[in-house]
């Protein structure tokens, strides 16, 4: 019975943790490079920044 639960775990709990754990990861970078973005003061600081960010990608 608990090598069942075990595999269980393994086989559908673990995949889903990492894949909801991949999601949130993603979504706090996208957001705090959002706030970097939006901070930018004109156009040519703004256009820097995005480069910035495709290069660090």
């Amino acid at each position: 019975m608990l090598g069942y639960l075990i595999n269980i775990a393994r086989d559908l709990v673990l995949p889903i943790l990492k894949d909801r754990t991949k999601t949130l990861l993603d979504r706090a970078e996208h957001g705090r490079r959002d706030t970097y973005l939006a901070s930018s003061v004109d156009l040519g600081e703004l256009e820097r920044r995005m480069r910035e960010c495709e290069t660090d990608a």
